[in-house]
């Protein structure tokens, strides 16, 4: 155990930690799930509808309580993390390589839930997909792809390391705030689906352990690492990429190049550019992946109009964003919330 200096709390014990541990808890996560299965051999599933906002993997005769099972442990999850951050922020204690007790407490509460979680699903099923629209799950996680981008544009810019100064003020507002809805989204995601041995549910319940893990290590020099927190985001890219192939490839179809190389060209227009490299590394970085999709787009050119959609939806959807959070900003405002009762954000 260490000490550090505080803020406010000059002798507060900030406790040792390593992030293989963090990484080594998300393979037990995963170990257990395959432990455990199956997990839905005994239900009939209704008739899939490819092609639709359809989500397969849910009961045909929900009852309240299997309803219950899923919503109850949900709601405590999202409120237990919700007050650990309001904490952490009364408390504004600097960043630390270490843990803050309330960082303990956190990764208390997510182990427990996640693994609440999987026996849930063991036992009644269901998850919250029963209840509410797949496109909230996705839409969810998108969202905070298009807040990060505001978050990060005043230390590594929306176009190739160029700063946008107009959305300074936005991105401010969504550093003090992005705690809040970055846990919902995580946790909401988790709880939507349940748990199943499918390859595109184990990625998911991987990369979600990664995001919990990262959403419990606030006010922490790990929580900020700027490698860690990029290979976060283009995970999401690389998971949605594979169960696009997956899923389309059922259909006849493969847009997956879509999804992967326009998260590839994000990265180099975008993403890169956070990671303090010199110009020499940059272009070592980009000049293989730009050569790999010249290849590929010169044996499938019929693919090459789907290049750009996705870097083209990543921009639109921050610049969408940025005009719903000026919104609200504004409205903050007239209606006299205090500026200064907005705490630095984790």
């Amino acid at each position: 155990m260490q000490t550090s200096t505080g803020q406010n709390h000059p002798s507060e014990r900030v406790f040792t930690f390593k992030p293989w541990w963090g990484l080594l808890g998300c393979a037990v996560f995963l170990g257990m799930i395959i432990l455990m299965a199956p997990y839905s051999a005994a239900i009939t599933f209704n008739p899939d509808k490819p092609g639709t906002w359809w989500y397969y993997w849910q009961l045909p005769d929900p009852s309240v309580w299997t309803r219950l099972a899923a919503w109850v442990p949900y709601s405590l999850h999202q409120i237990a993390i919700w007050y650990l951050i309001a904490t952490a922020q009364r408390a504004r204690p600097r960043y630390v390589f270490g843990l803050h007790l309330f960082n303990v407490q956190a990764l208390a509460i997510n182990a427990f839930f996640v693994i609440l979680h999987i026996l849930q699903t063991k036992f009644s099923y269901d998850g919250l997909a029963q209840d509410v629209h797949e496109a909230t799950s996705m839409g969810s996680v998108t969202l905070m792809l298009f807040l990060i981008f505001l978050l990060e544009n005043r230390r590594r810019g929306l176009f190739l390391g160029q700063p946008v100064k107009a959305l300074f003020g936005v991105g401010d507002a969504v550093r003090r705030y992005h705690g809040y809805y970055f846990s919902w989204a995580i946790i909401y995601t988790f709880w939507y689906h349940p748990v199943e041995m499918t390859s595109g549910h184990l990625a998911g319940f991987a990369y979600m352990s990664l995001l919990i893990l990262q959403s419990s290590l606030f006010f922490t020099r790990y929580h900020t690492n700027r490698w860690w927190t990029v290979f976060l985001e283009c995970l999401f890219v690389i998971h949605g990429a594979v169960v696009a192939h997956t899923i389309m490839n059922q259909a006849g179809r493969s847009p997956w190049s879509a999804f992967l190389f326009g998260g590839v060209t994000t990265f180099l227009i975008i993403q890169m550019h956070g990671l303090g490299l010199s110009t020499r590394a940059k272009i070592a970085v980009a000049a293989p992946a730009l050569l790999l999709m010249l290849v590929f787009y010169a044996n499938s050119s019929e693919s090459i109009l789907g290049a750009p959609r996705l870097t083209m939806i990543m921009y639109a959807g921050t610049l969408l964003t940025a005009m719903t959070v000026w919104l609200l900003m504004s409205i903050a405002r007239w209606l006299g919330v205090p500026q200064a009762k907005l705490a630095p954000g984790s």
